[in-house]
């Protein structure tokens, strides 16, 4: 008696034979190794479409000669110094019920300060402070604070050069450093900041209000005591609620670092005094 090596039939009566399933196998095998190939061979093309030559991660921009500024860019989280020195640095404003009372803090206790401020509203908020900057220093942190890694290159020099031009107007100093939005160092923005002549600061400490809720003087205490020599220390002059924390206590702050020895200098005073390895403080 012979063997039936067909299975059994299908609902509709069609029988499927062990060689055309074994031959139908061997043929999806085949496309699905194709397709595999096709699709590796797509992702590749595709690729070649990607932003990334002159794209958001690109730090250069075509083939012809490179407008490079100076040829080379510095990007600074601390300066290197056995001296008890601090940097005291603000982003985005100005802003009117922020901006007056840190200038009026920092006029008390003749301390300067570095604002990178948002061009936008440098324009919009000038008389906030025209003629108030005189012991401070000025950065450049965007025409409107867009998270700049997420543009290319050109798009980020056109932004930068909008607000570099609109700091320069009102405080009568063009602005040589950059803080990109939240930090974030895209090539585009480092193309664009060595093409404006820019030095890049970010910060090796910044206050930590949302430890502190309703405690200036512990926030105070606190970041008194996690500077060391040659601290660049993060404020804003903008923001949500909780960050007046830290502007409520700055007084104390600032009292208590000179307490500890420390002296308050701009970030490009900072930067001209690194002495060697960092020491604690």
């Amino acid at each position: 008696m012979g063997v039936d090596r067909t299975e059994p039939a299908e609902p509709g009566g069609r029988r499927w034979d062990r060689r055309r399933v074994l031959g139908g196998g061997a043929l999806l095998a085949g496309g699905v190794a194709l397709g595999a190939a096709g699709m590796s061979q797509g992702a590749s093309l595709a690729d070649r479409h990607l932003p990334l030559s002159g794209g958001p991660a690109s730090a250069t921009v075509g083939n012809r000669r490179q407008d490079v500024g100076s040829g080379g860019l510095q990007v600074v989280w601390h300066v290197p110094t056995t001296r008890p020195l601090v940097a005291l640095t603000f982003d985005d404003g100005p802003l009117p019920r922020w901006t007056p009372s840190v200038l009026d803090t920092l006029d008390t206790h003749a301390v300067p300060a570095t604002f990178f401020l948002v061009g936008e509203r440098v324009r919009r908020h000038a008389g906030l402070i025209r003629g108030r900057l005189a012991r401070h220093e000025v950065g450049n942190h965007s025409w409107r604070h867009r998270d700049l890694a997420r543009s290319a290159a050109e798009a980020v020099h056109d932004d930068l050069r909008r607000s570099h031009e609109a700091i320069a107007e009102v405080t009568g100093t063009p602005p040589r450093l950059l803080r990109p939005p939240y930090g974030h160092l895209g090539g585009g923005v480092l193309h664009a900041a060595v093409r404006l002549d820019y030095r890049v600061v970010l910060w090796s400490l910044q206050m930590v209000e949302g430890e502190y809720p309703d405690d200036p003087a512990g926030h105070a205490r606190r970041i008194v005591s996690d500077v060391v020599p040659g601290t660049i220390l993060l404020a804003h002059d903008a923001g949500p609620e909780n960050r007046q924390v830290a502007l409520r206590g700055l007084a104390a702050m600032i009292t208590g670092l000179r307490a500890r020895g420390y002296t308050f200098v701009t970030v490009s005073e900072l930067l001209a005094h690194p002495t060697g390895s960092r020491t604690g403080g």
